[in-house]
C-alpha cells in the first residue's frame, strides 16, 4: 500500500490525461501541454507525466506493465 494519500480523484486525473493526450497539436510539445494541464488542475508536471505514461500503457501505446497486470503483486 502506498503511503501517500491520492489527492486527486480518478476522474480528475483522467480526464487531465486526455487533455495532454487528445489536442496535443495545441502545444509546441507534450511537456508544454503537460506543464500548462498540471498548473490548472493544482499538480507539478512530473505527475501528470506519470499519468500520462501509466495511460499510454494500459492502452498499449507504452511498452510496460498495465494495472491490471501488477495487480496482487506484492500482496
Amino acid at each position: 500500500m502506498s503511503k501517500t494519500t491520492n489527492k486527486f480523484a480518478p476522474e480528475v486525473r483522467e480526464r487531465a490525461v486526455r487533455m495532454v493526450l487528445d489536442p496535443e497539436g495545441d502545444y509546441p510539445s507534450r511537456w508544454a501541454a503537460i506543464t500548462s494541464i498540471a498548473a490548472k488542475i493544482g499538480c507539478s508536471g512530473h505527475t501528470l507525466l506519470e499519468w500520462v505514461k501509466k495511460a499510454e500503457v494500459n492502452i498499449g501505446k507504452r511498452a510496460g506493465r498495465t494495472g491490471r497486470q501488477t495487480e496482487g503483486i506484492g500482496a
